[in-house]
């Protein structure tokens, strides 16, 4: 049997194909014993038929369903596509049976009165009608004695409010895409930026999961749908003075928002920060603004442009995944170089377009970027492509890689293309020697390049998935790892700051956790764990 692990993010390197990191299924405690052989995995081609497994406590593992955010056991009913999602209630020693029906039903649907409540927590969700009224939200379930508990991604620490608006240019695919963090002024009567903001990207979550669009987007639409990060959507930016820049490129799977609690964090402490969403068809889902096509009746208006969405391209069959990651990378520094111009030539006081038609005030960032002092930083696939922009823009002073996959950087990057300081901040359970060991070519001799590994984190220790899923569940689905995960971003955190003060010559206080550079301090290590010895012959 296969448990899948969640890879929002992740990186499939060899043995990695679909995200899926090896070592991440966890055995059940529990002696399983095989249930009803035919149910239709989510996203599965037709007529796929997978089977899945029931312990003695009620609880059911579907094998080959990625199906992280379950908090409450349920299986699929086979259904014609989409399936029904039914409650598989705790302590009962039999899978019950599939109910005669007439005729198939293709509708979707949820029983309220089970009340299926995910991994991810979404604290401001009403309770449907008809539930029973003793039911609360969020409850975390297997084993816990806590009833109710409040997930959340972290706001930031540093002394700066923290504001956040969404940018689009020209109405094409060419066009740039970002989340612009920065500093803002106090506003308190504004209302927070959703998290994930439109229902196209829980359907390209789905594909990316193997998950039943139709059950995907329902399920994160009920349990995340109103969760929001810790920014107040088009506050006012905070002049006076000269902020450095961070470009932030995502992982695979994943886009623009999902990294919130770093850019943040980052904002907060005196940063603009520019999270690209990138359209080489890596993220989950994106989009670009064309003009709809109109009557001579109609007047020219925001509401005439429409969403042309782009989804996560799968591997084809046969297809070699290093030549298209590698392309795919080259898109992708290209287009962080795009974000740099951009910002840029906002700072310089040039106009610029806005397609979303935001409030926001760009022309409040006119000679507000420090020009001499610029970084990007990423995660996983975000982290290769950090490395192929070092190697292709000099502006970039320095670079960050989180959890860094290596398979699509190109064989000429080492040879002493990047010459930037470029620091490595691994997890402990998602790295391995081949990985490892391309990383210290790079890394050779140069004394401006560090590894350092955070002990107990694992791959979903970087994007805000950590932080709104139990406590359980996600360790049972590698959403958290042994650390705290709000321990595991700080060391991250200030790591990256440190690293930030130092090759950027900023005056700031972050020199304080210059040692965690070195890999010294709590649950920090220098290098690596993983052994990149030869193996002895036998």
């Amino acid at each position: 049997m296969r448990l899948l692990s969640p890879a929002l993010c992740a990186s499939p390197g060899p043995a990695r194909r679909g995200g899926v990191t090896p070592g991440t299924a966890t055995a059940p405690r529990h002696p399983l014993r095989h249930g009803q052989p035919d149910i239709v995995s989510p996203g599965a081609e037709p007529g796929t038929r997978h089977s899945f497994w029931k312990n003695g406590s009620g609880v059911v593992f579907l094998c080959d369903i990625p199906l992280p955010l379950m908090h409450r056991p349920v299986f699929l009913e086979e259904q014609q596509n989409p399936p029904s999602v039914r409650f598989v209630a705790p302590h009962i020693s039999r899978v019950p049976p599939r109910p005669r029906q007439p005729k198939v039903s293709s509708r979707f649907s949820v029983s309220a009165p089970c009340c299926l409540l995910l991994g991810i927590q979404d604290t401001t969700r009403k309770i449907p009608s008809g539930t029973d009224s003793s039911v609360k939200a969020p409850i975390e379930m297997w084993g816990t004695n806590s009833t109710e508990k409040f997930y959340r991604i972290p706001e930031g620490k540093g002394p700066h409010s923290v504001g956040c608006t969404d940018l689009m240019t020209e109405n094409a695919v060419e066009g740039s895409f970002l989340r612009l963090y920065y500093p803002a002024y106090d506003a308190t009567d504004m209302e927070e930026a959703r998290w994930i903001p439109d229902k196209e990207y829980y359907q390209g979550l789905s594909d990316f999961l193997n998950m039943y669009r139709v059950v995907g987007e329902r399920l994160f639409h009920y349990y995340v749908g109103s969760v929001t990060c810790p920014a107040k959507s088009n506050a006012a930016f905070k002049p006076g003075e000269k902020y450095p820049l961070l470009v932030f490129s995502h992982g695979l799977g994943a886009f623009r928002t999902i990294y919130s609690a770093i850019c943040i964090e980052m904002a907060s402490q005196g940063f603009i920060v520019a999270a690209v969403e990138h359209r080489d068809e890596s993220a989950s889902a994106t989009y670009y603004c064309k003009r709809r096509s109109v009557s001579e009746s109609q007047e020219e208006s925001p509401p005439n442009m429409e969403k042309e969405w782009i989804y996560y391209r799968k591997l084809k069959t046969g297809e070699e995944e290093r030549c298209l990651r590698h392309k795919q990378v080259q898109q992708r520094a290209q287009e962080c170089i795009k974000a740099l111009n951009l910002i840029l030539k906002i700072n310089s006081g040039e106009e610029v377009t806005n397609v979303l038609h935001s409030d926001f005030d760009w022309n409040s960032l006119k000679d507000s970027v420090d020009t001499s002092r610029i970084a990007v930083m990423g995660h996983s696939f975000g982290g290769a492509t950090v490395i192929e922009s070092l190697s292709k823009e000099i502006r970039f002073r320095c670079g960050i890689a989180l959890d860094v996959w290596m398979l699509p950087v190109g064989d000429d990057i080492y040879q002493n293309s990047v010459q930037q300081p470029l620091l490595f901040i691994n997890s402990e359970k998602f790295q391995w020697a081949e990985n490892i060991l391309k990383i210290k070519k790079l890394i050779s001799n140069d004394t401006n390049k560090k590894m350092i590994t955070i002990k107990g984190s694992v791959h979903q220790s970087f994007p805000d998935f950590t932080f709104v899923s139990g406590g359980i569940i996600a360790r049972f689905f590698k959403l958290k790892g042994e650390i705290d995960p709000n321990e595991a971003i700080d060391i991250s955190n200030h790591a990256s700051l440190a690293f930030l003060q130092k090759h950027l010559s900023l005056k700031k206080d972050f020199d304080q956790w210059d040692s965690l550079v070195d890999g010294i301090g709590p649950n920090v290590i220098p290098g690596t764990n993983i052994d990149t010895s030869p193996a002895e012959p036998e």
